[in-house]
């Protein structure tokens, strides 16, 4: 899907954070229950999760003045499919696996799309106001990450471990390592540590 917004940083950041709570709550949690009935929760920036595996992945990119929004979701994947997690990777999951009783993609991709098309238009019309959209709070009460330790991996290789505390208004991870100020992580790999 392509999107055209008016500000395509602020797009691109709310799709690759908040693109995950569409596919969240229209797969899993709230009204989506109606399309999938999973438990689904966020990893920050952009995995569904079920319980401990992934159910399904996002990742949004500009292309011109637009953005464009993948999804993968494991929908009808058995356990002798699903490939085995790598080194430091969740396991992966399906709805079939899940026990889902919609595994119809046709509905599953139109409940996606209502769910994006309803907040993209919310958030438009507060020019791309994570706060005032609620698209922010939405995503935080999701989001799995929030309250555990992790361990990021950083671009260039560097590690850090730390306490993910919140998400700030440009969608990046705050990580509390006191004594040090929060650090806001803008990409990288983050590991749920137990």
């Amino acid at each position: 899907m392509a999107t055209q917004p008016e500000s395509r940083k602020d797009l691109i950041a709310d799709c690759s954070g908040g693109g995950g709570e569409i596919v969240d709550r229209d797969c899993g949690a709230d009204e989506g229950r109606d399309v999938a009935a999973v438990d689904a929760q966020l990893k920050w920036p952009n995995d569904v999760l079920v319980g401990p595996a992934k159910l399904a992945g996002i990742l949004a990119e500009a292309a011109g003045d637009a953005v464009v929004i993948g999804v993968g979701l494991n929908v009808s994947t058995g356990p002798a499919e699903l490939p085995p997690p790598g080194p430091g990777a969740l396991p992966a999951t399906s709805l079939r696996l899940e026990g889902s009783p919609n595994l119809d993609r046709e509905r599953l991709l139109a409940g996606i799309l209502a769910g994006l098309e309803r907040r993209y238009r919310t958030w438009s019309r507060v020019f791309g106001d994570p706060e005032r959209s609620g698209l922010r709070a939405e995503y935080t009460g999701l989001c799995a990450t929030l309250g555990r330790r992790v361990r990021v991996e950083l671009p260039g290789g560097r590690l850090v471990t730390g306490l993910a505390t919140g998400i700030d208004a440009d969608g990046r991870l705050l990580v509390s390592m006191p004594p040090d100020p929060d650090l806001a992580v803008a990409a990288g790999d983050i590991v749920h540590l137990r």
